[in-house]
């Protein structure tokens, strides 16, 4: 089976705390036809020796030196420069099972515009998580993508197919054709811009019931902190989810996607409320009420229901369709307590 070649693409940002869990974990899969690249991003602590000494060690690391322009721009390069029929991207700060390329590389069949898609472990500092996506495990031919992956894709509270990059092998062929819907401007759901149309457009899907990523929760890390940018990040998403669907899809099942990017945009909505909320103690009513009162919301919201169930999602939810002091300030409030608690 290790008749494939596994371009493995490492994205590289002042990770210097975690970089050596990631590569050593890289270093040590006991698949052998694979390359590994590690992308400096314009890295201002030790990466950048770091993966220069990582390079001197094993001949199958190449390090590639570029000017800060973000995570897009980085794994973007790391494609550019790779060589393998088949990509898997992993994150800096995380590490994966030394089986992983291996597990997943058994399933291979060689077809075009295929994907072999794991699950992940969430590694929090009191505990882990295993997260399992809702498709449930086995082999999708083209006909049950678009019975059952595509329809499934976008608009639901959870995700019933993991759209990370992370924990996947990907025909290389799905990546490079759809990397133009990638925009280095989006710094939030960014895996989203190119997985959404490589999902829509793969042949052949298999969902194995292994976790061998682990996916380091970093409370320091951008996606984590308060972004002022995040919603109009959520606005340029809209935006591509909207320019993904009318190039891939036509008359009712075109106006059907769209209806499922509206339900998706809500959704971040409730991302952009909780980001005030939580992270904004100045700014967090105006805000909130900016984005909830706005016409456009109001009519969005209106027209397009959306299933909700989770507890917390609830109270976003009520504060989007009805913004008022006692909804906004009791979010505030409910963030606060919860987070403080994460923290704990």
């Amino acid at each position: 089976m290790e008749k494939y070649k596994v371009s493995v693409i490492v994205p590289v940002y002042n990770t210097e705390k975690y970089l050596a869990q990631c590569v050593d974990t890289l270093i040590r899969q006991n698949y052998d036809n694979l390359e590994i690249l590690l992308v400096d991003d314009g890295s201002t602590d030790e990466s950048r020796r770091l993966c220069d000494g990582f390079a001197r060690s094993d001949k199958r690391i190449r390090v590639i030196h570029k000017e800060n322009g973000g995570l897009v721009s980085a794994w973007k390069r790391g494609v550019c420069e790779s060589t393998g029929e088949y990509l898997c991207f992993v994150d800096s700060d995380d590490w994966v099972e030394p089986s992983m390329i291996a597990d997943m590389a058994a399933h291979l069949r060689g077809v075009p515009k295929e994907i072999i898609a794991g699950n992940y472990v969430i590694e929090r500092e009191n505990g882990r998580e295993y997260v399992w996506q809702a498709l449930p495990p086995g082999e999708y031919d083209r006909s049950a993508i678009e019975r059952e992956v595509i329809p499934n894709l976008l608009g639901r509270e959870r995700r019933y197919v993991t759209v990370s990059r992370c924990m996947k092998l990907i025909g290389r062929e799905l990546i490079e054709e759809n990397m133009k819907y990638s925009d280095s401007k989006v710094v939030m759901g960014e895996d989203m811009t190119v997985m959404l149309p490589a999902l829509i457009d793969c042949n052949r899907l298999k969902a194995i019931d292994r976790a061998h990523y682990h996916y380091r929760y970093v409370t320091e890390s951008m996606v984590h902190k308060y972004d002022r940018k995040l919603y109009g990040n959520i606005q340029l998403l809209r935006e591509i989810f909207l320019r993904v669907v009318s190039d891939k899809f036509a008359g009712e099942e075109l106006l059907e996607r769209q209806k499922q990017v509206e339900q998706e945009y809500i959704f971040f909505l409730l991302l952009a409320l909780k980001n005030e909320a939580r992270g904004n103690p100045e700014g967090y009513r105006k805000n909130i009420f900016s984005i909830c009162k706005s016409p456009e919301i109001q009519r969005l919201v209106r027209d397009t229901p959306v299933r909700v169930e989770d507890k917390a999602n609830k109270l976003l939810y009520l504060t989007l369709r009805h913004p008022g002091e006692i909804t906004v300030r009791l979010l505030r409030l409910a963030m606060l307590v919860y987070y403080r608690g994460q923290r704990g």
